[in-house]
């Protein structure tokens, strides 16, 4: 893998090579650090594909990072992955995207890697207890997006960019200390949170040859942060996020990608193993 010049602005040292990747949730917070950082690191020629509800300010990101980096393919698909329609055209739009990269390059220039940041979620209504959630339609919607999503887009891109020799292929999974810990009013939140770690732990056990990670970025300062101390049900939950946000012990967005980062690009986590910021 070449080393990318400093003398050119990029960063030095290893790079992601030339790689096809994928970032749900890309158009604020973690999934926007996280699309910045690795465009800095991808080698020219490689394909971005940038994935989240707000068309707007995903169109942003993407003109902002095609204008940085010209040697890139950078591609905003736009869609709910909470809705059947929108996950299922993603995952046709990028395998698309995929094979069509593929062949436009003569084998010199073929893409010799898959990164996919499932980064898309949400908080779910975190005003209500465990005993207000009778209703099938909010949950099913809940996993919709933040279990059955991930599950399926994975799927579907592993089928797209299959393993071979050269062919290296990441799949990461963002989660939570709410994987491993109960948080009162957070039901649906936990429950989806322990689902996907499981879940992944599952894809590393039968692929081999996929590096899986589940990164937990910690408290980060995000719009999902003010909606947890502002609407969570339980108070002592909102007066420790509160107490967090005052004495500035809430994650830079940055900071945390930082991290996850230079974890992919040193490549040395036990694949399917939960990774915690803190514990870095």
């Amino acid at each position: 893998m070449a080393e990318a010049s400093s003398s050119s602005g990029a960063p030095s040292g290893p790079g992601l090579g030339r790689a096809a990747c994928l970032v749900t949730g890309a158009s604020r917070g973690f999934g926007r650090s996280v699309a910045r950082l690795v465009a800095a690191r991808l080698a020219p020629g490689s394909l971005l594909l940038l994935v989240a509800r707000s068309a707007g300010a995903l169109g942003e990101l993407e003109g902002e990072l095609r204008a940085a980096y010209p040697e890139l393919r950078v591609q905003a698909l736009p869609a709910d992955l909470g809705a059947d329609e929108g996950l299922q055209r993603v995952a046709r739009d990028a395998a698309d995207a995929l094979r069509r990269h593929h062949h436009h390059h003569h084998d010199g220039a073929r893409l010799q890697r898959l990164l996919l940041v499932n980064n898309a979620g949400s908080l779910g209504d975190v005003s209500k207890a465990f005993v207000d959630l009778a209703s099938p339609a909010e949950v099913n919607s809940y996993l919709a997006l933040n279990v059955t999503s991930a599950l399926c887009l994975t799927a579907a891109l592993l089928q797209a960019f299959p393993g071979g020799p050269g062919r290296r292929r990441t799949v990461v999974n963002v989660s939570s200390l709410c994987a491993a810990q109960p948080f009162k009013s957070w039901t649906l939140y936990c429950t989806g949170k322990a689902a996907r770690d499981m879940m992944f732990r599952v894809l590393a056990a039968e692929e081999p040859d996929v590096r899986v990670l589940s990164y937990a970025p910690g408290p980060l300062d995000t719009e999902m942060q003010e909606e947890a101390r502002t609407r969570s049900g339980d108070p002592s939950l909102r007066q420790m996020f509160l107490h967090m946000k005052e004495k500035g012990q809430l994650l830079d967005c940055e900071v945390s990608a930082q991290k996850l980062l230079d974890l992919l690009l040193t490549d040395a986590f036990e694949s399917g193993a939960h990774v915690d910021f803190f514990d870095l």
